[in-house]
C-alpha cells in the first residue's frame, strides 16, 4: 500500500490523477512487452498480458510472473531493460481508494467528486460521514440531518440532509453503498468487497459517529444500530452489474423503521440542544423529521422493487428489453 495527501478540496481530482497515471503506465508496459518476447518467452508474455486478477491468489500469481520477467530481463541490453523494468509492476492490478469526510464530499469537494463519478474510471471512494463539519469545530453542513444543532445553527437544521447516495445512483454506472458497521458488519464487508471488484467508480458512504454528536463514543456501535433501526440511516447496496443479470440493482439491507426516531436522536446532544433554545420549534422539527424518515424509506423501497434498468427477457419473441 502507498498513501498520499491532497488539498482538502481537491481530494477526488487528486485520486483520479493517480488512477490515470497508473493506467497510462500500464498501457505503456503492455505496448513494450511484445518487443522483448524473445527474451522473456512468448508463454510468459502472454500470461502477463492476459492474466485474470479478480482474486487475491490470481494477483499473487501475477506478482510471481512479474518477478520471473524481471529476472529474465537481465539478458537484454541495458537501455531497453532500464525502460521496461520500472514499469513491470504496473502489470499487477492496483486499486485506488479516495478517502474523505462529508465536508469534502457533500460540500466543498462535491463538484470534483461528481466529475470523478462521471468518468467511468476505476476508483473507489469512501466517505466517512459525521454529518457535521467536525474538522473545523462542528458547523452545520449539507450532510447534517433535520433537527440537529451545530455551531451557527443552534436551533437545529430545518431541512433534511442531502442524499449523496441517491444522487450517485442516477448515473446508473456507479457502485453505491451506504453502510453502518455497528448495525450490520457483514453488510459493511460485503459492500467493500463489491466496490473493490466493480470495474468502475464506486462510492461508499459510511456512518461515522463523532464527538460532535454529543454522546459517549463508547456507545458508538449501538448508536449506529439505532440509526438504522429508526430509518434515519437506511443501508443499501446499488450494483449496476445486477441489472445485467436481470436482477434489481438496488438491494435494501435494512428493514422499514422499527423504532421511533427519538429512540435514536434522544441519545445525542446535537438533537436535544435544539429544544433548549426553542422547544416548540424543536418539536415541530422532530415531527417533520419522523415523517421524512418514513417517506424517505418508502422511496428506497419503491426503487428497490422497481424494474428500472433491469434487463428482462421478452418471452414472446426471445428478444431482450430494458424497462
Amino acid at each position: 500500500p502507498a498513501w498520499s495527501n491532497s488539498l482538502f478540496e481537491d481530494n477526488a481530482e487528486f485520486g483520479l490523477g493517480l488512477r490515470v497515471g497508473i493506467d497510462q503506465r500500464a498501457a505503456e508496459i503492455r505496448d513494450l512487452l511484445p518487443d522483448v518476447a524473445s527474451a522473456l518467452g512468448d508463454d510468459l508474455v502472454k500470461a502477463l498480458l492476459e492474466a485474470d486478477q479478480s482474486t487475491e491468489s490470481a494477483i499473487a500469481a501475477q506478482r510471481e510472473r512479474v518477478a520471473q520477467a524481471r529476472e529474465r530481463l537481465r539478458g537484454i541490453p541495458d537501455e531497453k531493460r532500464n525502460r521496461i523494468d520500472p514499469l513491470l509492476d504496473y502489470l499487477v492490478r492496483k486499486n485506488v481508494w479516495i478517502l474523505g469526510g462529508d465536508g469534502w464530499a457533500y460540500d466543498i469537494g462535491y463538484g470534483g467528486l461528481d466529475h470523478v463519478l462521471s468518468t467511468g474510471r476505476d476508483v473507489n471512494i469512501l466517505v466517512m460521514d459525521t454529518e457535521v463539519y467536525s474538522n473545523t469545530g462542528g458547523q452545520c453542513s449539507k450532510s447534517t440531518p433535520m433537527g440537529a444543532a451545530a455551531k451557527f445553527f443552534v436551533k437545529g437544521k430545518p431541512l433534511p440532509k442531502k442524499d449523496l447516495g441517491l444522487i450517485a445512483m442516477t448515473y446508473g454506472s456507479v457502485y453505491v453503498a451506504r453502510i453502518a458497521m455497528g448495525a450490520k458488519d457483514s453488510q459493511t464487508l460485503q459492500a467493500l468487497k463489491e466496490a473493490e471488484s466493480f470495474p468502475g467508480p464506486s462510492l461508499i458512504i459510511a456512518y461515522s459517529h463523532c464527538i460532535a454528536h454529543g454522546f459517549s463514543l463508547f456507545n458508538g456501535m449501538e448508536q449506529q444500530k439505532l440509526a438504522v433501526q429508526s430509518g434515519a440511516w437506511p443501508i443499501f447496496r446499488y450494483d449496476p452489474r445486477r441489472s445485467d443479470a436481470g436482477r434489481h440493482p438496488l438491494q435494501l439491507d435494512s428493514r422499514a423503521p422499527s423504532i421511533p426516531l427519538t429512540d435514536y436522536t434522544g441519545n445525542e446532544l446535537r438533537f436535544r440542544a435544539a429544544g433548549r433554545s426553542d422547544p416548540e420549534r424543536a418539536e415541530r422539527m422532530t415531527q417533520a423529521a419522523q415523517a421524512h424518515v418514513h417517506a424517505h424509506f418508502r422511496l428506497y423501497e419503491q426503487l428497490a422493487e422497481s424494474s428500472f434498468g433491469v434487463q428482462q427477457e421478452n418471452q414472446g419473441n426471445g428478444q431482450g428489453k430494458t424497462t
